[in-house]
């Protein structure tokens, strides 16, 4: 197994892609926190299914762009599991807004999760991981839309993108300190945060026939590429985006 005996703390973890991470990491191995913002009776479920395979989880609500409650959620995953291996930064969320019609709060929300909570994490992670002298990584998830244009867009994309941005950055400050930085690019992955894609008979088939493999993906197959740069077999990888999108941006 990849991740045998690592400790992972997966944030957004309630649902869609960082609920698949949370299963395949422990598939592989790992002990997990759960993080999200919901109540930890909506992660309940999964926390039983990771028991049953004999893992220990942790669940903790916490909004991760919120520094206190970071400092916290890091301080009880250290006491009650151990010294946390894998950061992976996964919350985040998508609204679709004309760029005319945008105001100040739906900018600050969107970038506050999706980016502030990915460099808020990691520097809680990497303070504690470095004055400990121990190694660790992180993966960072991103977009598509990083490098593909959609319309409504003008605040969610270019959160994701710059956390393509903060990999590098932090890659090459922490990297030398023990720490391996990532990123992975999903496509159009088949999740709560999609349901209105995938149920459209309009948007679907348009959608589709951009992707060279024309379907969408699972969050497994986001988690399984996790779980690779997560592990040792990653070990010379860092500072690194990988599209996990079935072709679209290529296409």
């Amino acid at each position: 197994m990849k991740l045998a005996n690592k400790i992972a703390l997966v944030t957004g973890a309630a649902q869609g892609i960082g609920k698949g991470i949370a299963e395949v990491f422990a598939a592989e191995g790992a002990n997990v926190i759960l993080n999200d913002i919901a109540a930890p009776g909506k992660m309940e479920p999964l926390a039983q299914s990771i028991r049953k395979q004999g893992r220990r989880v942790l669940s903790v609500q916490a909004d991760a762009s919120n520094r206190e409650q970071v400092e916290a959620m890091f301080e009880r995953s250290w006491k009650e599991l151990g010294p946390v291996d894998i950061l992976v930064n996964n919350a985040g969320i998508e609204t679709i807004v004309p760029f005319l019609e945008m105001t100040d709060k739906q900018w600050v929300d969107v970038t506050n999760i999706n980016l502030k909570s990915g460099w808020l994490c990691s520097q809680v992670f990497c303070r504690r991981v470095v004055a400990e002298k121990r190694q660790g990584a992180i993966v960072n998830l991103g977009s598509i839309q990083s490098g593909k244009v959609l319309p409504g867009r003008t605040h969610y994309a270019p959160s994701k993108l710059a956390i393509e941005a903060l990999t590098r950055n932090m890659s090459a400050e922490v990297t030398p300190l023990g720490i391996r930085v990532n990123c992975i690019h999903p496509g159009l992955i088949e999740t709560p945060m999609t349901d209105w894609v995938m149920k459209s008979p309009e948007i679907l088939p348009q959608v589709l026939a951009q992707i060279s493999m024309g379907r969408a993906g699972q969050p497994n197959e986001v988690a399984s590429v996790a779980a690779f740069l997560a592990s040792d077999e990653a070990r010379y990888v860092t500072g690194q985006s990988i599209f996990v999108d079935g072709g679209w941006v290529g296409k």
